[in-house]
Order: structure tokens, then C-alpha cells, then sequence
């Protein structure tokens, strides 16, 4: 039984750093002003946010006592600020 505890934790922990990972790096191609726009956090603050949450995740794993804080904040960015900075129109458009 300890090969599949093994396992489950293997996916686990990369699934939560594929997450994390996936989290910094939309940060990071989203432009500055459309965090501005959708009244969130700044670009940069959430760029440490989830850069600190990949860090842990690497550095301790998920099951940790700062793992599940990172995991929370990577999924925080992702099912609401994403789709709301996502949805902003890029450039200066008038229309």
C-alpha cells in the first residue's frame, strides 16, 4: 500500500505546482492596467503572491503547513482575479 500512498502524493504535488506555476506565469503576460481596471490587487503583488506560492510548493510540497496557504492562493488568482482581468478590453479603445 505505501506504492499508491507513494503515488497519490506524486500527483498530488505536481498537480499543485502545475497550478501554481500556471498562476504566475497568467500574472506575468496579463497587462499592469487591467488589474487596476478590475479593482484587484496590483500586477506586482500578485506576481509575488503566486511566485511565493510556486517557491513553497518546490520547496516544501503541498501537505506542508505553508503548502495549503500556497495552493489557496494560486486558486484565489485563478477562480477570481483571472477571469476578471481576463474579461478587461487591452489597449485604449474608446469604443
Amino acid at each position: 500500500m505505501a506504492g499508491i500512498d507513494g503515488l497519490i502524493n506524486l500527483v498530488v504535488f505536481y498537480a499543485t505546482l502545475a497550478l501554481a506555476v500556471w498562476a504566475f506565469i497568467d500574472a506575468i503576460i496579463r497587462p499592469a492596467a487591467a488589474f487596476v481596471a478590475a479593482g484587484k490587487l496590483t500586477k506586482p503583488g500578485w506576481m509575488a503572491i503566486t511566485g511565493i506560492a510556486t517557491l513553497v510548493l518546490l520547496w516544501q510540497g503541498p501537505l506542508s503547513f505553508l503548502g495549503l496557504p500556497a495552493v489557496i492562493a494560486a486558486v484565489v488568482y485563478l477562480v477570481d482575479v483571472r477571469p476578471t482581468v481576463r474579461g478587461l478590453p487591452r489597449g485604449n479603445s474608446s469604443w
